[in-house]
């Protein structure tokens, strides 16, 4: 029998759309599938390489042997290159060895569809099937409601490899963390998960950025249907699940997709687009439609596959502009002359609008730290078409005012009120991430000034008027207890600090911040609109004191929030009220059960008939030092 057996999975169609970019579905089409041909089972092997001027498949069942399976190209100039080898079996080890037409070059590459990976540092691919009996239909077919932008997105960020050890510093598995991960998102709160890279990867340190195995969840946690629990698990507890995804650029490793078929075929062949001076990394050829394709299905695959439901996609200002950390003379202006990327930004667009027409309930979110317009506005109205925007200034004006001793904050009120400028011109999404607790930034803890108690105060204080102002949520892992020092991926969190009241305090407010979100309506229904806020006064600097209101849907359901930004107890503070009626105190970040001293205003709150800040009503308050307050009618 023929060692390769002529056979396809495409039809005329598949090129046509291929060619043209628009095949968002791929990966059914290219990579390793298992199939049987006339009765014999084996695997289908197919591979884009238009460069190339032959193929082979080597592996472990041929001794890596090349020449010993030679796929063959199709006749339709497609740069595909396929075939059927019999009596292959699932598990097998693979990579394309490729002859290119350029100056006798040789690669041998890992396949850039492979649906499970050798555990690194090796680099096969492995023939895999996706076979899995999914347990939360509820979830998908409620999710829609979980994941609109008018109700609460609280995420807690996770790196898997570190948020928790096992002995002898090993990994947690996929299967552990379906246990251990998931009680404890639970427990604490939160809403959503976002999962930093888990697509293979070669090298630890990069994170997860540097991506080789764009199909392939890591193998370092198990095997795919592995991951597959983890997600179904957070789906029947109600948790969404978010992925970073990386198409922004990719690393020049030997088996990855770097000069794949001896070509510049995945990244752009000028280096002024096509190599990234930060990263020391390649970076996407957006402008080819093959490649466009490529990207476009590995996000449909995820959400199709893996029943992902949302994708936050990495360093998008990285893609908008052409002189994004270049110095002049390193970069070309588009056609109009001006720096950003059309290519890039046609492919957002095309991006979205494809995940969006395709599935209910899903967000997209842009990790874009520029005032690029209209990130988050759809498409037919000239925007990039993301559900979310990060708000990276508020997240870098918030912190530098945190970090001032409290002394001095009156001084810089505007640090803070200045988000409210521009809070609504984008759907955004409040985070303090990894980024921020890393390369000798300190963790958040030991961003705060003062002794050890205004440090934990200043720290309850900073999440609470994280969750009382508008836009959604996200926590870097360790966050919620107070880790103190920074973020090490090489191993576990510090949860040995829970024993200690002031942590635990934390992960407690955290806890019942999350519970508040979830339940006052008025906390997210108009979180992306300026109809959802009102200050009450924002010009006390001399008492480094704001107030705002929090509106909803009905206006009976909104909460009055006080932050008082010093250490000092502002008895009989008086504040404006749009309404008679009754205040009651429903969360205090001074509580006893946080770590703080327990100063509170007790029970019910008469408003009254005395003119304030502007407003015909007024009530009187003792607000806590370093403190968010907040109050509900009663």
């Amino acid at each position: 029998m023929t060692k390769v057996i002529t056979h396809s999975l495409f039809t005329d169609f598949d090129i046509d759309l291929f060619k043209a970019g628009k095949h968002f579905k791929l990966y059914e089409k290219l990579g390793a599938h298992l199939v049987e041909v006339n009765g014999v089972k084996g695997v289908y092997f197919a591979v884009w390489a238009p460069t190339a001027h032959s193929v082979s498949v080597v592996g472990d069942f041929n001794y890596w042997t090349q020449g010993e399976h030679l796929l063959n190209v199709r006749w339709d100039s497609s740069g595909i290159w396929e075939g059927f080898i019999p009596d292959i079996s699932k598990g097998a080890l693979y990579k394309y060895k490729i002859q290119s037409n350029i100056d006798g070059i040789v690669t041998e590459k890992a396949d850039p569809f492979a649906l499970y990976c050798e555990k690194p540092p090796h680099t096969a691919s492995v023939v895999w099937d996706l076979d899995y009996n999914w347990k939360d239909e509820n979830w998908m077919q409620n999710r829609q409601e979980k994941n609109a932008l008018d109700k609460p997105y609280s995420v807690y960020e996770v790196h898997l490899g570190s948020w928790k050890r096992a002995e002898h510093n090993r990994f947690l598995s996929y299967l552990e963390l379906a246990d251990d991960l998931v009680k404890y998102v639970k427990e604490t709160g939160f809403t959503h998960v976002e999962f930093m890279p888990i697509m293979e990867y070669p090298y630890d340190p990069s994170w997860g950025y540097q991506l080789t195995g764009y199909f392939a969840p890591t193998s370092r946690f198990g095997k795919p249907q592995d991951f597959m629990v983890l997600v179904d698990r957070l789906h029947q507890e109600g948790i969404g699940v978010i992925l970073d995804w990386v198409p922004s650029h990719f690393p020049d490793d030997a088996h990855g997709l770097g000069y794949f078929d001896g070509s510049h075929l995945y990244e752009h062949p000028d280096r002024r687009k096509g190599y990234h001076p930060d990263w020391k990394s390649l970076v996407f050829n957006y402008g080819r439609n093959e490649v466009r394709a490529f990207l476009i299905s590995n996000a449909v695959f995820w959400l199709q596959n893996y029943h992902i439901d949302g994708l936050r996609v990495d360093a998008v200002a990285s893609m908008l502009y052409l002189d994004y950390s270049r110095k002049e003379g390193e970069w070309e202006a588009n056609i109009f002359g001006g720096r950003e990327n059309l290519d890039s930004i046609s492919f957002l667009k095309e991006f979205n609008e494809v995940i969006y027409a395709n599935f209910n309930g899903v967000q997209t979110i842009a990790e874009e730290s520029t005032s690029f317009p209209m990130v988050s506005r759809p498409t037919f109205t000239g925007g990039l078409g993301f559900g979310m925007k990060w708000m990276m200034g508020w997240m870098h004006d918030t912190l530098k005012y945190f970090q001032k001793e409290t002394v001095y904050r009156k001084y810089h009120q505007n640090d803070l009120t200045f988000s409210m400028t521009y809070a609504f011109t984008e759907n955004f999404m409040l985070p303090f991430s990894h980024d921020e607790v890393v390369y000798g930034k300190k963790s958040l803890i030991y961003k705060m000034p003062g002794d050890e108690w205004q440090r934990f105060a200043n720290l309850r204080l900073l999440y609470g008027y994280m969750f009382t102002h508008p836009g959604t949520k996200l926590l870097f892992q360790g966050a919620e207890f107070g880790q103190t020092s920074e973020w090490n991926f090489e191993q576990s969190l510090d949860w040995h600090l829970l024993q200690y009241d002031f942590h635990s305090g934390i992960k407690r407010l955290i806890t019942d911040l999350n519970q508040l979100y979830k339940s006052r309506p008025a906390l997210y229904e108009k979180q992306f609109t300026g109809e959802g806020f009102e200050w009450i006064n924002y010009s006390d600097h001399q008492n480094a004191v704001l107030s705002y209101i929090r509106k909803g849907n009905n206006q009976d359901e909104n909460v009055i929030v006080v932050c008082n930004f010093t250490q000092v107890v502002r008895e009989n503070y008086r504040i404006g009220i749009p309404k008679k009626g009754q205040l009651e105190e429903i969360f205090n970040s001074d509580a006893v059960i946080y770590g703080g001293g327990g100063v509170g205003n007790g029970k019910s709150l008469k408003i009254e008939s005395k003119p304030y800040d502007g407003r015909d009503f007024s009530v009187e308050l003792i607000l806590p030092p370093l403190s968010v307050t907040v109050y509900s009618f009663v």
